[in-house]
């Protein structure tokens, strides 16, 4: 029985009832042992070896090759694995060809961070966010009290404000996330215990809660801007599955290993509170066009698979014991307030990706289209590595390309669909829209607009495929 499975404790999990899934402390800026400081001058100095075009040339020729003996704590092995992600794909993904091999004084410490973190060896959301931020002044504030005004990035590929400011905001976004969590837990263990009153009050802070990510996440706005992130930025966040088209037709090799690994880029998708409000709510996705007998678990273990190893552990517990939809269901008829509630907690979910696919739209969509009528000369003065001229339909699309927006209004209409109750069911899923509106239009136009290199990857087991950021 679900209900006889104990609730998720968070410090079990590396969650925080404070920060959500960002460590409880401070991530650590600096390793502090001089033996790992050849990482940190590199990881420092990868704006400038990236303007130079000297990254791999000082890769190889002073980068040793040194040992994981003299990690300690779980900061520093968490410290390691982002230093080693940034260089990493500075080094694959540098100005000319992208290279197919890492080499060994990257690689061998990089695959045994990750295998201690339990993540894949590849720069991934834990790596270029959750652990990639300090305080500006750190006398103003602590993690109880964190604010977007008083963090800052350790580090950057391209030492700009924008690529700063994207990371920042998903710190940010995480941070506002813990009381999702929190409350979330809060009101299974209330439907346990058969308090409707409590569930219906708790209900309506998630509500509340859910809200304010929708907000976070507009903020990308104030200091990101789409053509930066979009032509400067998003390039070094690729990864290496399908990849064909510019040049990585089976992955990266690592070190002297004889068979190439494939693994897909950075991505927002791999935020575990995403997931973790759609088991709280138990909101299901399945695969583009698919139907509900599809296996709907494929997409969730693929970006689960980039998530820290306690975080994946936290949501396969809390989809054992996530009873929310199942208690309203059994309760709406005597309980008109309870589906109220619970429908305004999904309402919420869907106008957060309401506006996730407006900030997609803008950074990436728009973009993609502006790329296909800049003249040649222009395009090399400002991309560099992936960020080649795409100027015909086919390469436009790419090999590892996909419809964007069409998933991502997939999970949007997805997530109305759970409403609870009949009158939910017929705002959220639009039934009584009049007409369509402006980003409806708009997202019509690009509808088919596919994007390759870091705008995508494809789950091999189904034909699910996320776009990035």
């Amino acid at each position: 029985m679900r209900s006889n499975i104990p609730l998720p404790c968070l410090e079990d999990y590396d969650v925080s009832a404070i920060t959500g899934f960002l460590p409880h402390e401070v991530p650590l800026q600096r390793l502090t042992n001089p033996y790992y400081a050849q990482w940190e001058e590199i990881a420092a100095a990868v704006p400038s070896l990236l303007l130079t075009r000297r990254i791999r040339s000082v890769v190889d020729a002073k980068l040793k090759l040194l040992s994981c003996e003299y990690l300690g704590s779980k900061a520093e092995w968490r410290r390691a694995y982002s230093v080693l992600g940034f260089i990493a794909h500075a080094y694959i993904w540098s100005v000319g060809d992208s290279t197919n091999k890492l080499p060994a004084q990257i690689a061998r410490p990089f695959l045994e961070t990750a295998e201690k973190l339990d993540l894949p060896a590849v720069a991934t959301y834990a790596g270029l966010c959750l652990w990639n931020y300090k305080l500006i002044f750190n006398d103003e504030e602590s993690l109880e009290h964190l604010d977007l005004d008083n963090i800052t990035t350790i580090n950057t590929f391209t030492g700009s404000i924008d690529e700063s400011w994207f990371y920042l905001v998903s710190v940010y976004f995480e941070y506002k996330g813990a009381p999702c969590i929190v409350k979330g837990l809060d009101a299974i263990q209330y439907a346990r215990e058969g308090n409707i009153a409590k569930v219906v009050e708790t209900l309506q802070s998630l509500a509340e809660a859910i809200d304010e990510l929708g907000s976070v996440l507009m903020r990308m706005e104030e200091m990101c801007d789409p053509h930066v992130f979009y032509f400067k930025i998003r390039p070094y966040l690729a990864g290496w599955k399908n990849m064909e088209s510019v040049g990585l037709k089976n992955g990266v090799y690592y070190g002297d290993e004889v068979e190439p690994r494939l693994y897909a880029g950075g991505s927002n998708a791999q935020s575990s509170l995403i997931q973790t409000l759609d088991l709280i709510l138990n909101v299901e996705h399945f695969g583009t066009g698919d139907s509900k007998g599809h296996d709907q678990n494929a997409f969730m273990s693929e970006m689960r698979s980039y998530m820290p190893g306690a975080h994946k552990r936290f949501l396969e517990h809390l989809s054992k014991v996530n009873i929310i939809k199942e208690f309203v269901t059994e309760n709406a008829p005597q309980n008109p307030e309870l589906v109220l509630s619970y429908d305004a907690c999904i309402a919420m979910l869907k106008a957060f990706r309401d506006k996730h696919i407006q900030i997609v739209t803008r950074y990436i969509i728009l973009q993609s289209q502006k790329s296909k009528t800049m003249g040649s000369d222009t395009t090399k003065t400002i991309r560099s590595g992936l960020a080649k001229s795409t100027h015909k339909k086919e390469d436009m699309r790419g090999t590892g390309g996909t419809a964007l927006l069409p998933f991502l209004k997939q999970c949007r209409d997805e997530t109305g669909d759970a409403a609870a109750g009949r009158w939910g069911r017929r705002i959220l899923t639009g039934a009584l829209t009049s007409k369509p509106s402006r980003s409806a239009m708009l997202e019509s136009e690009f509808e088919d607009t596919k994007i390759g290199m870091a705008g995508s990857w494809k789950d091999d087991r189904s034909n699910v495929r996320e776009g990035h950021w």
